[in-house]
């Protein structure tokens, strides 16, 4: 068991928070009013936030300061992690697949997309990350507009939800886990390797206590497995507001 959180009033204690549509919108920027409400935290207990995007569309939304206003910084999920600012042994999603298999999965679903009939697409549909690949029928490079105009779509004609039945029909051995999330895209990663790798690093810390917060708690979300996950307790959210309420409740900020 560790001592380095001894200046904390809970030492013991660790929060855990999704990213997008926790403590940011949708990939947007945090607010100076949840930056007060983390900082304020910080002495009552430990925090780190657990996303599957890299490191640097982390700082894009959290700030350049992002290793030094959180403890624990766990990007893809992870695979890629600090604590106070240190990095930790990372993994990775190739050396898992090998290239040719890699290669089949992407061709894949890059066909896919070609094939799909919806009103708008843009770049980057498939997105390499160190953990994971992330797949967004309209491409990630799309715009603000374009994004919540998807979102609508997605929602009605269940794209993502087709598009992830039909990579587990055709790779059904291949060990990957399919989990929706945002508002255009879903990860494609190892079984295992969901936002519940994080909680690997944590091991030997000594916590008591796990919470985790996300907004995309419910089954098929990203959040799911680690909201649900024995380790935690979950807080399911809808926006970073109700995340500031919960923990201004939870902890008298």
């Amino acid at each position: 068991m560790t001592t380095d959180w001894t200046d904390r009033e809970c030492p013991s204690t660790i929060c855990l928070f999704d990213v997008d549509g926790t403590l940011t919108p949708a990939r947007g920027v945090i607010s100076e009013s949840m930056r007060a409400t983390l900082a304020a935290l910080r002495k009552k207990c430990v925090v780190g936030f657990v996303g599957g995007s890299d490191l640097a569309k982390q700082k894009e939304q959290l700030g350049e300061d992002v290793l030094g206003a959180f403890d624990f910084c766990f990007s893809e999920n992870g695979l890629t992690a600090f604590r106070r600012g240190v990095e930790l042994p990372s993994n990775s999603f190739l050396q898992f697949m090998g290239e040719e298999r890699y290669a089949r999965l992407v061709n894949f679903c890059l066909r896919y997309i070609a094939d799909l009939d919806i009103p708008q697409k843009r770049g980057t549909f498939v997105e390499f990350r160190q953990g994971m690949i992330n797949v967004s029928p309209v491409g990630r490079n799309c715009s603000r507009d374009e994004r919540n105009n998807y979102e609508r779509y997605d929602l009605e004609h269940k794209v993502r939800e087709r598009f992830v039945a039909a990579l587990q029909a055709e790779f059904p051995d291949y060990g990957l886990k399919y989990s929706i999330g945002g508002q255009i895209s879903f990860d494609v990663f190892p079984v295992g390797w969901d936002k519940t790798y994080c909680l690997r690093h944590l091991e030997g810390e000594g916590f008591a206590t796990i919470h985790f917060f996300g907004d995309k708690a419910f089954k098929g979300g990203n959040d799911w497995e680690i909201y649900t996950h024995d380790a935690t307790i979950g807080h399911a959210v809808k926006n970073p507001q109700e995340t500031e309420a919960i923990l201004k409740d939870l902890f008298q900020l």
